[in-house]
């Protein structure tokens, strides 16, 4: 899969394809039928696919302070698009620049002159360019002026529900991964590299690894059971902690913290997924690191139990 960061790196040679736009967060059921009928009509015309994606998102560029839990991080999406068997993606930094933005000008500069597109997929809501100005009866209107096509996504669902990255958000902050997992295709897994802790953990016969989120905010908080992958051929049991750790400072960025049962080697800067099993508790704060290495004990054994370990 060809990356393109920034419209200034478009170069005539990736004019003509079928492209999608979107924030497309989690990768999720709805979207990889989106790019499943995106690489069919590009297949069709013979041409590339294409997705274009933000960063940062929109909503977190307005308004920092409101934008909801990332699912995924870039690097995350990234990887999820590949394995869709995309193309190409688009990455557009949006800024000041692309927000005031005239919706004309976008298809225009954007798609017409910088894609060459010759079909678009987008959800019948999507809404683009400055003030929100540009909306799905505007592309058509382009489009058939312009040479393009332009379609709508049905909706996919799960149980009578839309499929939507809200709703995923939603079910794992209830600790329901059964219906986060049936809408994203796959178990949720947060991705990292392993980074230098200030070894408490360890002082308490507890090491961890310690995984820097990168996100404002995250998606979980609280204890959960997980399994982690690519640090062995099968992946590893171990007890979570998602948050800013209270008992130890409680400020900063939210911290993923995770302890392998029977695992003692060195894997400092290793890329690591954590797959998400089942929540345990909520993160709360405890009166001395006595009473929190009691609570982690408890936390690991029920961890085995539910991962079904001895």
């Amino acid at each position: 899969m060809q990356l393109i960061r920034g419209q200034h790196n478009l170069r005539p040679a990736h004019r003509g394809c079928v492209a999608t736009i979107g924030n497309f967060d989690g990768v999720h059921l709805g979207h990889q039928a989106v790019f499943r009928a995106l690489r069919k009509k590009a297949g069709d015309y013979g041409l590339p696919s294409t997705v274009i994606l933000f960063e940062p998102q929109p909503m977190e560029f307005f308004r920092p302070d409101q934008a909801p839990a990332r699912l995924t991080r870039l690097r995350e999406k990234l990887i999820h698009v590949r394995a869709c068997g995309i193309d190409r993606v688009l990455l557009l930094e949006f800024n000041q620049h692309l927000a005031g933005q005239e919706a004309r000008d976008f298809i225009q500069t954007v798609l017409v002159d910088g894609l060459g597109i010759r079909h678009l997929y987008v959800g019948d809501d999507f809404r683009f360019g400055r003030k929100r100005q540009g909306d799905f009866s505007l592309l058509v209107e382009q489009g058939s002026e312009q040479g393009f096509g332009v379609e709508s996504m049905d909706t996919v669902c799960h149980e009578n529900c839309r499929i939507s990255s809200t709703r995923i958000r939603m079910a794992l902050e209830a600790g329901d991964f059964s219906t986060a997992e049936s809408c994203l295709g796959r178990s949720y897994q947060i991705c990292g590299r392993v980074a230098h802790g200030n070894q408490r953990g360890r002082s308490i016969g507890f090491p961890t690894l310690n995984i820097n989120l990168h996100r404002r905010v995250s998606p979980l908080t609280g204890v959960f059971a997980v399994r982690v992958q690519g640090l062995r051929d099968e992946d590893l049991p171990g007890v979570a902690n998602i948050g800013t750790r209270p008992t130890v400072d409680g400020q900063g960025l939210p911290l993923l913290e995770v302890h392998l049962f029977d695992f003692s080697e060195q894997v400092y800067g290793r890329q690591v997924g954590v797959s998400f099993v089942s929540r345990i508790r909520e993160e709360r704060r405890f009166s001395s690191f006595e009473e929190l290495k009691i609570q982690i004990s408890r936390d690991a054994a029920e961890a085995r139990r539910i991962l079904g370990i001895a």
